[in-house]
């Protein structure tokens, strides 16, 4: 059970108190890490007890945790500027041994010791809109609350990589922890359920399935025309002549060049956009999918390839960045920027029946490498030698 409120170091009865800032639990990738990496916590142990920090209704989501949780109120959001002044007096008032800052906002005034998750750098590659005097604070600010943490985690290799090739960091300041698929999502699916939610959407023939942020290095309007070749080439093949293409993530006008892209290929009638949904909706739909299609230009982890091997459903996914460490052999890696090698990927999936099942036991198999478990013990152990004395 967690209990509100602040205290100092005489509340402690065991080795080590830890706070974890779980403001961003709610969030799409991020929040999957936080929601896992705490419920794994709370499993290992019992040397150690923790505090949350969050805002009321977050602590809620995260269900029984144990009575070696409590939870400190702090209601102001992790990028708003004013944290960056009055976060650090509240974590003082706690007397933490250690601070974990699950992503990348560290607050400017942050004077305990705290290790940070580094889940990707997407702000710095693709800095979208922002003119060049946000990109220069965005970096200096991350530079410098990465340098001056205890350790960084990096959910990948190719994270550490990048941080240590485009931010100058020393690579002996990380280690990596990966993350791993969400229990609640691998959970298996019904056929009620499948016949209720393909009912509900009114979805009957075959589709290729993109689930993800609508954002500019997701590479969504190179898979649009990659689907568009596929749908052209298979027109003839009675599986596949009523195929589809369902993009599942934030609502479309936050790209309108994704929409554009359907336009230019004439194929509006052949693409459905839903925006979020429940995860109950998303398991069906990674399940039914006759292929995941995920050509993203950058990737820190990759974790919504990983959810739909775990259903069994053959995957194309880009050659670049994290993704081949992450997926290895048990997907199709094809060249992100070449749409006809897109295509080619997808096509070979949709059309090889013994690719098809290799790929279902390869995917199911390589997710179960990844386990939350694991990553805990791996970031306590990383707790731990940050806070050992000497």
């Amino acid at each position: 059970m967690l209990t509100d409120g602040f205290w100092g170091a005489g509340f402690r009865t065991l080795l080590m108190l830890i706070g974890i800032d779980i403001r961003r639990s709610g969030d799409f990738g991020v929040g999957t890490y936080i929601r896992n990496l705490v419920t794994a916590l709370g499993r290992m142990g019992p040397e150690e007890e923790y505090v949350l920090i969050g805002r009321r209704g977050q602590f809620e989501d995260l269900g029984e945790l144990g009575p070696r949780f409590r939870s400190c109120i702090y209601a102001r959001p992790y990028d708003a500027w004013q944290s960056h002044l009055d976060f650090d007096p509240v974590i003082r008032r706690l007397g933490l041994d250690i601070l974990h800052m699950p992503h990348r906002w560290i607050p400017y005034r942050c004077t305990g010791p705290y290790v940070v998750t580094l889940h990707d750098l997407n702000n710095i590659l693709f800095p979208g809109q922002a003119s060049a005097a946000k990109q220069a604070l965005q970096r200096h600010m991350l530079v410098r609350g990465l340098g001056r943490a205890a350790r960084v985690i990096a959910v990948s290799e190719a994270t550490k990589r990048d941080a240590v090739k485009l931010l100058g960091l020393r690579a002996d300041l990380f280690d990596v922890a990966p993350a791993a698929v969400d229990p609640r999502v691998a959970e298996p699916v019904t056929e009620g359920e499948r016949e209720r939610i393909l009912s509900r959407y009114q979805i009957g023939d075959p589709f290729v399935l993109y689930a993800g942020r609508i954002q500019e290095h997701k590479n969504l309007p190179r898979l649009i025309e990659a689907f568009a070749v596929v749908k052209s080439e298979l027109e003839n093949d009675p599986r596949y002549k009523k195929l589809g293409l369902i993009l599942i993530g934030d609502e479309i006008t936050a790209l309108p060049e994704v929409r554009h892209a359907v336009m230019r290929a004439r194929i509006q009638p052949w693409v459905r956009f839903l925006g979020f949904v429940p995860l109950g909706t998303l398991r069906v739909f990674y399940a039914t999918a006759s292929a995941f299609l995920f050509p993203s230009l950058y990737e820190g982890f990759g974790l919504p390839p990983l959810e739909a091997m775990a259903h069994g459903t053959p995957v194309v996914a880009s050659n670049v960045s994290s993704l081949p460490e992450v997926l290895g052999d048990a997907a199709v890696l094809v060249n992100p920027k070449n749409v006809f090698d897109i295509a080619r990927g997808l096509r070979e999936v949709l059309v090889d029946d013994a690719l098809r099942e290799e790929l279902r036991v390869r995917g199911q198999r390589r997710t179960l490498s990844y386990s939350w478990d694991e990553s805990a013990r791996k970031v306590l152990e990383i707790y731990r030698q940050v806070t050992a004395p000497g």
